[in-house]
């Protein structure tokens, strides 16, 4: 890329998932598109993260032809176990939902294959930008001024702009008129990396009065564990043993299953918060995935709702370019928030049923169990968690 000022119709702001999704869709629409990051390649693809594919995520990537090494190196679940009163239950979504699952498949590696793709068919990504300014953005040429990572300002004249650059990104500063409505969880995760072989053959969701704990997979090798602690806790509060008793006693069944502990080579906290901005555009900006909303991971629904609004966003942006009409772009926020309101309702229900909150008594203990009690023996009740995780329909 040259030091004098470049065009593209749509220039995106941020290679996570939202992104480098929307540039290939629009590539496949033949728009033409620049992707900008401030991290590094190796800092984008380096950051470790848990993923839980919906199916129509995954059928998404395969339509797009980048789901090779994810049908290869997925784990592909029919459902999930819940856990609670030392016992299990299954709930067997491929059976309630009419053949649908989902992917364990983690975001890391989904980004890998997005940018390799991204850069094999020619599409540019900058990796390494600085000092992101957005202009002229109620007008049909707004334009993104940037500092290259060789130090030189640069900037970017396009019809749209995709501010796609995470909570803490520049984007939704830009979104005038905005509310942002957000709840904080008063407990956090402790996550672990283990090397050891899987202990279930799915993800353990577990309910249990010293906090909630989570079991998920990563490879063969390599596998996946979560504690409730505190999100003002440290690392130096969870030394192994700690972590390894804490475990054992959340996950203990009464019909003798094991967990299987190995080297722990990965830890860290992440606090848990739920967040939404009412507005998604202004002008030629649109907003999505992390930079509009946030979700605590109990759901799985993340990097699932940062690609539903890049669909719902290339599908505005190729109806304009074949139409010369703007309809589907004007009703991008409220096509998008439908979906947002109802992941956060589903990731706040599935949060508060089964965390340990320490500001309920024990009335509300007894309620979550029932609510879990109910879910495993109703069927409706089944269907309806089974349906949301999995995914529902795109509008």
């Amino acid at each position: 890329m040259s030091h004098a000022a470049v065009r593209t119709q749509v220039g995106i702001i941020g290679a996570g998932p939202a992104g480098l999704f929307l540039a290939h869709l629009l590539h496949r629409q033949g728009i033409e598109c620049v992707v900008l990051e401030s991290r590094s390649r190796e800092a984008v693809e380096g950051t470790i993260r848990a993923g839980v594919l919906e199916q129509w995520t995954v059928d998404l990537m395969q339509d797009l032809g980048l789901g090779e090494r994810m049908q290869r190196e997925g784990h592909f679940h029919r459902g999930i176990t819940l856990r609670f009163a030392g016992e299990s239950h299954h709930l067997d979504f491929e059976d309630l939902t009419g053949g649908k699952r989902v992917t364990v498949y983690p975001q890391h590696e989904v980004l890998k294959d997005l940018i390799a793709a991204r850069l094999a068919h020619g599409g540019e990504i900058h990796f390494g930008v600085r000092d992101v300014g957005l202009h002229d953005l109620t007008t049909d040429r707004p334009r993104i001024t940037y500092t290259t990572q060789d130090g030189e300002p640069q900037t970017l004249h396009c019809d749209f702009i995709a501010g796609y650059d995470g909570s803490q990104g520049p984007s939704r500063q830009y979104v005038e008129g905005r509310s942002e409505y957000q709840h904080l969880y008063p407990f956090g995760w402790l996550g672990i990396l283990v090397e050891a072989p899987p202990s279930h053959h799915e993800l353990i969701y577990a309910r249990h009065a010293r906090g909630f704990a989570l079991l998920s997979t990563r490879s063969p090798e390599i596998q996946r564990l979560y504690l409730q602690c505190r999100p003002t806790d440290t690392m130096a509060d969870y030394p192994d043993e700690l972590i390894w008793s804490e475990l054992h006693q959340r996950l203990e069944t009464a019909d003798g299953w094991t967990l299987t502990e190995g080297r722990i080579f990965q830890k860290g906290v992440i606090g848990m918060r739920s967040f939404v901005c009412d507005r998604m555009q202004h002008g030629r900006l649109f907003i999505g995935g992390d930079a509009a909303h946030i979700v605590p991971p109990t759901g799985a629904k993340g990097l699932n709702l940062a690609v539903a609004d890049a669909v719902y966003l290339s599908r505005g942006l190729e109806c304009f370019y074949r139409t010369g009409q703007q309809d589907e772009l004007d009703r991008y926020t409220d096509t998008c928030l439908r979906r947002i309101w109802k992941a956060e309702r589903f990731s706040w229900y599935m949060t508060n049923l089964l965390h340990t909150n320490p500001a309920e008594g024990p009335f509300e203990q007894r309620i979550r169990l029932a609510d879990l009690d109910y879910v495993v023996h109703s069927r409706a009740a089944a269907t309806a968690l089974a349906e949301n995780y999995v995914g529902l329909p795109l509008d």
